[in-house]
């Protein structure tokens, strides 16, 4: 899940992981999945207030759908500046 607030000249992002995900390993894990992700793409999008909501799923999920899955609510909240 995803929240994004756009904002010029601002570029903040937060990881979130709650205690439904697992123990702090799984939920440590599914934070630096996530976080890995937006290292990976944050060139390619606006600037503004990210905050990721990490769900279940990601703790178990292949990094293909994984990536498939990011980029997919990256492009629903219009936070891409081109169309990769």
């Amino acid at each position: 899940m995803l929240f994004f607030l756009p904002q010029d000249g601002v570029c903040k992002v937060g990881f979130t992981a709650t205690k439904k995900i697992g123990n702090a390993v799984k939920r440590n894990r599914a934070k630096r999945r996530m976080r890995a992700l937006f290292c990976k793409h944050s060139k390619n999008l606006k600037n503004g207030t990210y905050i990721f909501v990490a769900k279940q799923s990601l703790v178990e999920s292949p990094a293909q759908n994984l990536e498939k899955d990011f980029k997919k609510v990256i492009f629903r909240s219009r936070a891409f500046l081109s169309n990769d």
